[in-house]
């Protein structure tokens, strides 16, 4: 069942949201060579807390022993944060990150640089971050849910992606994951209607190969089939008459 929230209840998720944005303008520095994800980790738990009310939504869900999920290179998502996984020049990381307040739940992804990366990865990133934009855009009251999807679709042919298939967005409230699945691979028209009150997460995910994933032997860390890199953007949108409203707001500091 999709549940509608009401403007003060979307206020609140976005209370949640706001701590999320200034988290990853926070973390941004600390993304650097010779970092552990562990440490990352540890950060992010501090400062989530350090909000009042304010709680790692990844904590224990399902029992994910992370705060924050930390997946490099060809980890497309769900990475444990690892005090031997080591942050070297040139990788790509994937931070995702929940915040539960007031009962409420918003969720949030970003791709980062380590240091100075290729050009391969600055197109991956680029295009990946684009296709979440595209995708907002498209997230408006009598419109689809296949609408979304479409959009990333329409953004990502011709670039030598793939979007991954296997992994979709969801709805956000009281639970971290709600009704409906928000796909990122659909056709415009199709799909459950956009109503007002709806929350989304909506986060794109593309790699350099193969939309084909496959988990690893932790029961968490989803990687790319072919072990090429990928690359996941994420925000909390709802569904307003005023159009989308993003509750998750995109850290100044982010790489285009």
């Amino acid at each position: 069942m999709i549940h509608l929230k009401t403007p003060e209840e979307i206020d609140v998720i976005a209370r949640g949201g706001a701590i999320i944005a200034d988290f990853l303008v926070e973390i941004r520095p600390r993304i650097r060579p010779g970092v552990s994800t562990l440490e990352l980790d540890g950060f992010a738990d501090d400062f989530i807390r350090a909000h009042a009310g304010a709680v790692p939504a990844f904590k224990g869900l399902y029992g994910f022993p992370g705060s924050v999920c930390t997946s490099t290179n060809e980890e497309v998502v769900h990475g444990i944060p690892k005090a031997d996984r080591i942050l070297e020049e040139g990788d790509l990381i994937s931070i995702d990150v929940g915040v539960k307040l007031d009962g409420w739940c918003s969720d949030s992804a970003w791709t980062f640089p380590v240091g100075e990366i290729d050009e391969e990865a600055k197109h991956l990133l680029e295009v990946t971050e684009d296709a979440l934009d595209r995708a907002v855009a498209a997230t408006v009251l009598g419109g689809y849910v296949g609408d979304i999807g479409a959009a990333v679709v329409t953004r990502v042919e011709g670039t030598g992606l793939s979007i991954i298939r296997d992994l979709v967005g969801h709805g956000v409230g009281r639970e971290v994951h709600e009704e409906p699945q928000v796909p990122n691979f659909g056709r415009a028209g199709m799909g459950p209607a956009l109503r007002e009150g709806m929350v989304v997460a909506i986060e794109p995910m593309l790699s350099w190969g193969t939309f084909e994933i496959q988990t690893l032997d932790d029961h968490w860390t989803v990687v790319t089939q072919d072990g090429t890199r990928a690359a996941h953007f994420e925000h909390t949108v709802a569904v307003t008459a005023a159009g989308p409203r993003v509750l998750t707001v995109a850290p100044a500091e982010a790489p285009a």
